[in-house]
């Protein structure tokens, strides 16, 4: 399952799982694709579909592994990745690198175990107000759930998780 972030940062106010679709198809994935978000509707450890969250690996946009599976992820040691597998946009860029994404943030709304934070996620992603709070993570900690709080203002990174894995009929 491929993670990818959008091809630029979100304040708080965001219609990312829209975008996650729109970007994956104009970037011609053929996949279905969910923000790597908790929302008021769904945890984000449940983002993925129960049968491919123990035997597929997380990857990045060039398949190099960021973790085993997906279950792994939420094992409450924070999503701890390797930083030197970079994670791409769906445009193709390292979100690491690129001063596109001038704070190397990830938002994610989520506890280590992929809980939703009903304080803290934008009001279910729906303000950038300065008062509003989200969790997100920095990336240097080379963790995906790290714990840190910000204003809904800011503008971080937004994975998306490639969420319907659908192989190859002819493959």
């Amino acid at each position: 399952l491929h993670l990818v972030a959008l091809n630029m940062p979100f304040s708080g106010d965001m219609r990312a799982d829209f975008q996650c679709f729109q970007q994956a198809q104009l970037a011609g994935l053929t996949s279905t694709y969910r923000a790597f978000l908790s929302s008021h509707l769904q945890d984000l450890a449940t983002v993925v579909r129960k049968t491919d969250r123990y035997h597929l690996p997380i990857v990045n946009l060039k398949g190099e592994i960021l973790f085993n599976n997906w279950e792994s992820i939420f094992n409450g040691n924070g999503g701890q990745f390797n930083i030197h597998v970079p994670i791409y946009s769906f445009d193709g860029r390292n979100v690491m690198t690129n001063p596109s994404w001038p704070q190397k943030v990830i938002w994610h709304g989520s506890t280590t175990n992929g809980i939703r934070l009903i304080n803290n996620y934008c009001e279910a992603w729906r303000t950038a107000d300065g008062g509003a709070m989200g969790q997100a993570s920095p990336l240097k900690t080379g963790k995906l759930l790290y714990q840190n709080t910000y204003s809904c203002s800011n503008q971080f990174i937004v994975l998306c998780i490639e969420n319907s894995f659908v192989s190859d009929p002819q493959g």
